[in-house]
């Protein structure tokens, strides 16, 4: 998928936005959904496409889990909310990819406005 998405930016000017709101357990794709597993974080807004995910997902592996979510009835072994509910899934090897493939770094320098 990483390989996808830098075939479609490559060359072109970009800026994107990510909205951590409503973080549900699974992918948003499923007919059923679970409550959020932690609380609205906010807005965040980059032009490097991966340094953007990565802060997204180590600001929500910082929030604290909401009590009586999937979350809360997980163990918590990984420091990861994605690995600790989804173990055999590593959200990093998209993230290693894409900055491979060009598309960005996972450094950032995180701006708050």
């Amino acid at each position: 998928m990483a390989e996808y998405a830098a075939a479609v930016v490559k060359g072109r000017p970009q800026f994107h936005i990510s909205l951590i709101v409503d973080v549900s357990p699974f992918c948003d794709c499923y007919a059923v959904n679970d409550t959020p597993v932690i609380q609205d974080v906010g807005m965040f807004a980059s032009f490097d496409a991966v340094a953007l995910d990565q802060a997204c997902a180590d600001a929500v592996n910082k929030q604290p889990v909401l009590h009586g979510s999937v979350m809360d009835e997980c163990e918590h072994t990984h420091g990861d909310w994605s690995m600790d509910v989804h173990p055999s899934t590593d959200w990093n090897a998209q993230l290693e990819q894409a900055e491979k493939a060009g598309m960005g770094v996972r450094a950032y320098e995180l701006i708050r406005i």
